[in-house]
């Protein structure tokens, strides 16, 4: 393989990708549950969050595939095991739980937030190390989830 030359060091790439790879875990873990509670929902209002979920889990699926592929243009192999996902994502899991639908959103939007929190660490840390494009990049997924959490957050207003 030829020597990657895009004007961000070898070590500054190596921490662009440290972070990257804890937001592709983030990001796994938030499918699984969202795919979990499209899975698991029950109630009067099942139509509609089992859309909800869907829709969710379908798009959390597109941007999952472009950390991946933006890990793969800075020159590192992309975890892809469900055993690195455990062990690096930030957010937890809780096997096992099955609650109720308006529990499941009220999970999510702490997630989604969770997400949001790290997203806006993890941008400032991009361009400490001097990766403007993956700090844009994050800033646009940071975007869609304040999106999401908002949507959330509305669902639960009484």
């Amino acid at each position: 393989m030829s020597k990657i030359n895009i004007g961000i060091s070898d070590g500054d790439r190596a921490e662009v990708n440290k972070i990257l790879s804890k937001v592709l875990a983030d990001e796994y873990v938030l499918y699984t549950k969202t795919r979990n509670y499209h899975w698991n929902v029950v109630g009067p209002q099942f139509s509609e969050y089992h859309k909800l979920f869907s829709d969710q889990y379908e798009a959390l699926d597109g941007d999952i595939d472009e950390i991946a592929e933006r890990i793969r243009s800075l020159g590192a192999m992309t975890p892809a095991t469900l055993a690195e996902f455990a062990k690096t994502s930030r957010l937890e899991e809780h096997p096992g739980v099955y609650p109720d639908a308006s529990t499941m959103i009220a999970n999510l939007l702490v997630d989604h937030e969770t997400v949001i929190r790290t997203l806006r660490a993890d941008v400032d840390s991009c361009v400490k190390h001097n990766d403007a494009g993956t700090a844009d990049f994050l800033t646009g997924l940071l975007e869609k989830h304040e999106k999401t959490a908002w949507m959330l957050r509305s669902m639960l207003e009484k």
